[in-house]
């Protein structure tokens, strides 16, 4: 005869063990990220100024600054954001209400889900081969983008493609009843509902592109720019032409250096693009949030 009362204490115990185990993992995370931010806080905060975020890099480690690197950062991201984002959500939505289920949309969604853990290199090389030599696109803002895109499209399409299939059947139901097509299902009602993990996907996408360095580093990114683009140039587009650099080529480049005080500026280089990736972040979640609280299941 079963003894009912040790099963349930010895699902209690396990329970219990397991909840331990959870949290000691998680504490191992937390605390070595706790680390991680307090030595970039000890050794960078005092470089984080006006005039380190102002100034163009130079060979006096006191007078350089990060100007042409956050710009550029900025302009790369905002490249892999109009790019990815709306290239990801309609290749999600065609392969989960338009694709017939066959093998060879089987073959494509296992490949894509492949290329989601392929190193970021091969993405230089691939866009080095394609758009620098093949294309002539040169090795500009554009292109830096255009590869942080093809490198953070897995993740939107996989993200989005979760976020639709989470969708109660009913909204479906519902729409066609009352006389939509399929299309406006999709307009109106998937994508609306889907928002939320649309963003999830973006927010992981873009936190993986911020920080990469190997593609941008393949493809020909300068690791010392003294210029920005001027207002002209942003305003009639040939900012896209432009050289750059970014934040994590440039801690790449001034932890190289053997002199302690270029290090001081690469952890504070490293505070600022915690800073940036927080924000973003920040702003991705708050949209989403607005966006859940405004609609109407």
């Amino acid at each position: 005869m079963l003894d009912t009362s040790r099963l349930i204490l010895r699902g209690k115990r396990q329970d219990a063990i397991f909840n331990i185990i959870g949290i000691l993992f998680t504490l191992v995370g937390i605390v070595t990220l706790g680390v991680l931010v307090a030595d970039l806080l000890i050794d960078g905060l005092p470089r984080l100024s006006q005039q380190f975020m102002t100034s163009f890099p130079s060979r006096n480690p006191a007078r350089a600054g990060i100007l042409s690197a956050w710009v550029g950062t900025l302009m790369v991201i905002a490249v892999t954001i109009c790019t990815a984002v709306p290239i990801g959500v309609a290749a999600a939505v065609y392969l989960e209400e338009y694709a017939t289920k066959n093998w060879v949309t089987t073959l494509i969604e296992i490949n894509i889900s492949n290329l989601a853990g392929v190193p970021s290199i091969i993405y230089g090389l691939m866009a080095l081969g394609l758009l620098v030599y093949q294309f002539h696109l040169g090795r500009s803002v554009l292109v830096g983008g255009l590869t942080l895109a093809l490198l953070v499209l897995p993740i939107v399409i996989v993200s989005t493609r979760e976020a639709i299939r989470a969708i109660p059947a009913t909204i479906r139901e519902a729409a066609y009843a009352a006389g939509a097509t399929k299309w406006q299902v999709i307009r109106y009602h998937l994508i609306p509902y889907s928002m939320g993990g649309i963003a999830t996907g973006t927010i992981i996408a873009m936190s993986r592109a911020i920080g990469e360095t190997a593609p941008l580093i393949t493809i020909g990114a300068l690791s010392y720019v003294a210029f920005v683009p001027g207002w002209r140039e942003f305003a009639n587009g040939q900012w896209l032409n432009s050289g750059f650099t970014a934040l994590p080529i440039q801690m790449f480049n001034w932890v190289s250096r053997p002199q302690a005080a270029f290090h001081q500026n690469a952890a504070a280089t490293g505070l600022v693009l915690i800073f940036f990736t927080l924000a973003i972040n920040g702003v991705a979640m708050y949209l989403r949030y607005r966006i859940r609280r405004n609609l109407k299941w």
